[in-house]
């Protein structure tokens, strides 16, 4: 295009191409590793449409896709039922293991087993959470978005975290040094992921800008 841009309008394209390309610029995304229970067992399964929302109250937002992933429907099914679950955040060290849990294993399979993990009980629901994920959010449901597509957004509300205790500079002023959790996150195409390793800092400016008129 004449400005150096290509541009797309949203509601012309095909909905295959439109996840691929917001997926694709959206990026980097924190995953959210959620482990959920049904009557036969437990589930486990990653989701890259996710964070924080709020916290007050302390919200984090999942989307779950109606395309052929029958984990995203199973573990959106168990949410519904039994009305919590369980956001894992994923270090390196386990990436292979979530890759795992992500295939389409017949339903009452339990990936968390097919790939290796060490549960543990939780404070708060009556849901495991993976070891170790040096992050572990127990979530009560909050709510159910249908959003009069093919997706359905849901929000849970976060009621008691588990921080692993090596990944704070400070734990008394909870200063995280983001370096010690080695999380991942989600890049474009099928098979695309970072590490958080590589950051730099820019300090946060007040107003008046210094130097500005």
């Amino acid at each position: 295009m004449a400005d150096g841009f290509a541009h797309f309008d949203l509601g012309a394209m095909s909905k295959a191409d439109g996840y691929k390309l917001l997926a694709s610029v959206i990026m980097p995304r924190p995953i959210a590793w959620v482990v959920s229970r049904d009557p036969e067992g437990i589930n486990a399964a990653p989701f890259s449409f996710f964070n924080i929302l709020s916290a007050d109250p302390p919200l984090v937002a999942i989307g779950f896709s109606a395309a052929a992933d029958r984990e995203g429907k199973d573990t959106l099914t168990n949410i519904r039922a039994q009305g919590e679950f369980v956001v894992n955040l994923v270090p390196e060290e386990l990436a292979q293991a979530m890759n795992i849990t992500a295939t389409n294993a017949p339903r009452g399979t339990d990936e968390t087993k097919l790939a290796g993990l060490e549960l543990t009980k939780c404070e708060v629901v009556d849901v495991p959470r993976i070891v170790g994920s040096p992050v572990g959010l127990e979530c009560k449901l909050f709510q159910v978005i249908e959003t009069g597509g093919t997706g359905t957004i849901v929000l849970g509300r976060i009621v008691y975290a588990h921080v692993r205790e090596s990944a704070f500079a400070n734990l008394a002023k909870l200063y995280v040094d983001p370096a010690q959790l080695r999380l991942i996150g989600r890049m474009h195409g099928a098979g695309g992921y970072c590490t958080t390793r590589d950051t730099f800092t820019i300090d946060r400016l007040s107003w008046p800008l210094e130097g500005k008129d």
